[in-house]
């Protein structure tokens, strides 16, 4: 298993942008696939975007959010731009072994580490 800690979450306006970073321990980041979930009050945890051999977005953050690795840094990055009322959610990401060629979302049990989350509020 790996540990991960989420930073870099927020208050923005709507329009704005912030970027998010998941950092790993270990030394063997560059061989887990990486995910981006989110909760949003009052509901489940949805999907947002993964990284491995392919990147894939939700299609409710596709060309407002790009999804990066550092491997040398053992990070992941969720930039967000357009930010809009309804991406307000506290964002997790997930890690899982494995070079995935990720071309639908991946469900949430595919990952087995987990950060804690971090709180993204977007004002209108």
């Amino acid at each position: 298993q790996v540990q991960l800690v989420e930073s870099g979450g927020g208050l923005v306006q709507a329009g704005g942008s912030l970027t998010l970073s998941c950092a790993a321990s270990g030394r063997t980041f560059s061989s887990y696939a990486m995910g981006w979930f989110r909760q949003a009050p009052g509901k489940g945890r949805e999907f947002v975007a993964a990284i491995s051999a392919t990147r894939y977005y939700a299609d409710s953050v596709k060309g407002r959010f790009t999804v990066s690795r550092d491997n040398a840094k053992s990070t992941v990055y969720l930039q967000m731009n357009s930010l809009k009322p309804e991406d307000t959610a506290v964002y997790y990401c997930a890690a899982r072994q494995g070079y995935i060629y990720y071309n639908s979302a991946p469900p949430q049990a595919d990952f087995g580490s987990w950060g804690q989350g971090t709180q993204v509020t977007v004002s209108s």
